[in-house]
């Protein structure tokens, strides 16, 4: 049977005007120029008061109270309004003021030198031999299906397909190889090799065949190279029946050739630069924070929008196409003033919670010590800014911060805390910066073990366990005692 009920519930939706704060708020200072942009292309109400001419009486969209920011529980338009809401006749000019617009040269592009790629490079060196039609187009496909490290990595069956199917050249296995050999002649030394064996073979071919050292280093990397890459070097020793001085020169000449050709060749492309969202400076003690430039757009209102509503108001309001007109206009107003409001909030919010970072780590920012790092996780700076944490986790996980010892993501302050014998709370950055140091101290003949480490930790106050050091050691990408060992 059918029956009403009548049912009370609490729900907790965000409007649109959140998430796009939220959204805004996780992108990085590199990307915000391309999401401003793309916002002015598709509201026409919004313009960039950088690109406006000074000599227009372009008005500017008003502050307001960061508190009413997103109020949104009316989200129904009004037959009725007012012009006045939009068009403000007043000297608001301070837009993005205090924040550091000094940023001009990192606006510029970094200059990059004209070469040709690593694939043209190829190319260029496969124009200069004298091939046949069949031979030529050949080796363009064994070029062309290296990988980025200069390795094919495909299947010789796979490239005789490929001919047949796609440029009607029919070839033989033998065929390929042959070619295929040719295309490893080619610079940088390595290119075209099918595995990392094979690699540092074509490279030891390419030195002088009468120097034993180099006879010895091609015997290890065809015989022995499993026991050369887990540096079993007893055993090595023992097959070739060499000395250890000797074994050392051997392993070096095999530590000099380059596992990934391919990067040698390669562009030095545009490369991927970090702008940094805050600037730290240090005045004679006094830490001074800013925001970067170009977090602060200058973002405007378009004037003809307005002008729109002033002829409005002169116009027939009963005209249905004019309301139609104007509540589109309003839309694009509304849409535009959302969009500088979430600018704004997201500069109060960026600075509220590096501020709040800056003097909890207020020590570390001046001397740049990382033993001087407090333990600090997400929720201490959400309950000092009264902000969520997941707030805060948008902000830590994308902006960086430039300092006088470098530039760092805000992610990196954060850590857990360690307690010491003495009951002592320090950051576990503390402890590893102390484990590094004792690594990069010992022996290379005689690494230390996770277990030795522990030791040493304890005898510093910090009583952790093994598997703890381990994670540590794995975290900061450093290989384990057998993998370090040296001759």
């Amino acid at each position: 049977m059918l029956k009403q009920t009548l049912q009370q519930k609490l729900l907790q939706k965000l409007s649109p005007q959140q998430i796009q704060f939220i959204k805004l708020l996780q992108v990085p200072t590199v990307s915000l120029d391309a999401r401003i942009k793309e916002e002015l292309e598709e509201n026409p109400a919004l313009e960039d008061g950088s690109l406006t001419n000074m000599n227009d009486p372009v008005e500017e969209y008003p502050d307001k109270d960061p508190d009413d920011d997103f109020n949104m529980e009316d989200n129904s338009y009004d037959d009725e309004f007012s012009v006045d809401e939009y068009i403000q006749e007043d000297d608001y000019k301070d837009y993005g003021g205090g924040y550091d617009h000094d940023d001009e040269d990192g606006k510029k592009e970094i200059p990059i030198a004209v070469q040709d790629s690593f694939f043209e490079n190829l190319q260029n060196q496969l124009d200069l031999l004298a091939l046949s039609d069949k031979d030529y187009v050949l080796g363009q496909q064994i070029i062309g299906s290296l990988d980025d490290d200069g390795y094919l990595r495909r299947p010789i069956l796979s490239l005789i397909d490929d001919l047949a199917f796609s440029q009607n050249v029919i070839v033989e296995e033998d065929e390929v190889e042959e070619m295929l050999k040719i295309v490893q002649t080619f610079d940088p030394a390595g290119i075209g090799a099918r595995n990392l064996q094979e690699c540092l073979s074509i490279q030891l071919r390419k030195k002088d065949q009468n120097n034993p050292i180099i006879q010895q280093a091609q015997l290890v990397v065809e015989n022995y190279l499993d026991e050369f890459t887990k540096k079993h070097y007893d055993k090595i020793e023992k097959q070739l029946g060499v000395t250890s001085e000797e074994l050392k020169e051997i392993v070096n000449e095999i530590l000099k050739l380059n596992p990934k050709p391919g990067d040698s060749g390669a562009v030095a492309g545009k490369q991927l630069q970090i702008i940094p969202d805050f600037h730290i400076s240090n005045n004679d003690g006094v830490l001074h924070l800013t925001l970067n430039g170009r977090n602060a757009p200058e973002l405007r209102v378009s004037r003809s929008y307005q002008e729109m509503f002033e002829h409005y108001e002169k116009a027939e309001k009963n005209d249905k196409k004019m309301r139609e007109a104007v509540q589109f206009v309003k839309q694009k107003l509304d849409s535009a003033k959302w969009f500088i409001d979430a600018i704004k909030q997201r500069q109060q919010t960026l600075l509220k919670t590096m501020n709040a970072i800056m003097e909890y780590q207020y020590d570390y920012f001046l001397t740049g010590d990382d033993r001087m790092l407090k333990p600090m996780i997400l929720k201490d700076i959400a309950d000092k800014i009264e902000m969520d944490i997941s707030t805060v986790s948008r902000v830590a996980n994308s902006k960086y911060v430039q300092t006088e010892f470098g530039t760092f993501l805000l992610k990196s302050f954060f850590s857990e805390a360690i307690q010491t014998e003495s009951g002592e709370e320090v950051s576990n950055k503390e402890v590893k910066k102390i484990l590094e140091e004792c690594i990069a101290n010992e022996d290379k003949r005689k690494p230390l073990a996770d277990e030795k480490l522990t030791e040493i930790l304890k005898e510093k106050g910090y009583s952790i366990a093994r598997r703890t050091v381990a994670k540590y050691r794995e975290a900061m990408n450093i290989p384990v005692a057998r993998l370090r060992k040296e001759l």
